[in-house]
């Protein structure tokens, strides 16, 4: 089961990189215009201006039609199509259809079959910009050395996989009432020694006294209320003897 699981995260990996990396592709070649934006100089034709191993980034949504002598263009040989190549407009040869010829800056001269001629069949962009010696990483991936890092990639996954099930076995599923867990315990001995609350206390205690006289049957209800008024009756004698008794004494 551990095997199974580690695969289907590599895999997982694996499938999310290489969406994302499509993803990304597709859109810079919409972006651009061409199947491949981006093209490694190979050589030293041009020279200061393109030095070997710089990274040209190629607008194909240029029109052929537009471009001029003096432009950094990319296209295919015209000799073979077996080769790409990136020179500099010297100029118009022809404008119905339109050719060109083109010349590397470092070159004394245009060389037939590679500089013209050039037409809209051979055109793949304009040079938009340029990134100095980011070329240098195309020569890491080229084999054997592009596939141990590929390699080392999915071995990367593969570890990370197996330390996150280790960490999930390593834990610790404790009791919270185990002694190690003293913190806990000590919290759940102190709930007997918590203090009665007063505003509870005196709610229960009355309402304990009512359940009380609820259990009082009706005759011993009456003969109490009988008692009672005729404790009235004599406080109510006594003091209006006592009023008298005063009234008396003042007419004396």
């Amino acid at each position: 089961m551990a095997k199974k699981s580690i695969s289907k995260g590599v895999i997982k990996d694996i499938v999310i990189v290489g969406v994302g990396v499509l993803v990304i592709w597709i859109g810079l070649q919409v972006a651009f215009g061409t199947q491949n934006p981006f093209y490694v100089v190979a050589s030293g034709s041009m020279i200061p201006v393109l030095e070997v191993y710089d990274v040209l980034v190629v607008q194909g949504h240029e029109p052929f039609e537009d471009i001029e002598v003096g432009d950094i263009i990319v296209f295919n040989r015209p000799s073979d199509h077996n080769r790409v190549i990136v020179h500099r407009v010297a100029s118009i040869i022809d404008d119905d259809p339109k050719t060109i010829r083109t010349k590397g800056d470092a070159n004394p001269a245009s060389i037939p079959g590679t500089d013209f001629p050039i037409t809209e069949k051979e055109y793949i962009g304009k040079v938009a910009y340029t990134i100095p010696q980011v070329g240098y990483v195309t020569q890491l991936l080229k084999p054997p050395i592009n596939y141990v890092i590929i390699a080392v990639v999915i071995g990367i996954m593969v570890v990370k996989q197996m330390a996150k099930k280790k960490s999930e076995k390593e834990l610790p599923l404790s009791d919270p009432l185990n002694s190690e867990n003293s913190e806990t315990t000590d919290e759940l001995s102190d709930i007997d020694k918590i203090e009665k609350d007063t505003e509870y206390s005196e709610h229960t205690e009355k309402s304990k006294e009512v359940d009380e006289l609820g259990d009082v049957d009706d005759s011993e209800y009456l003969e109490k209320m009988e008692e009672m008024k005729k404790e009235m009756e004599d406080i109510d004698e006594s003091i209006e003897k006592s009023v008298d008794d005063k009234t008396d004494e003042k007419k004396n």
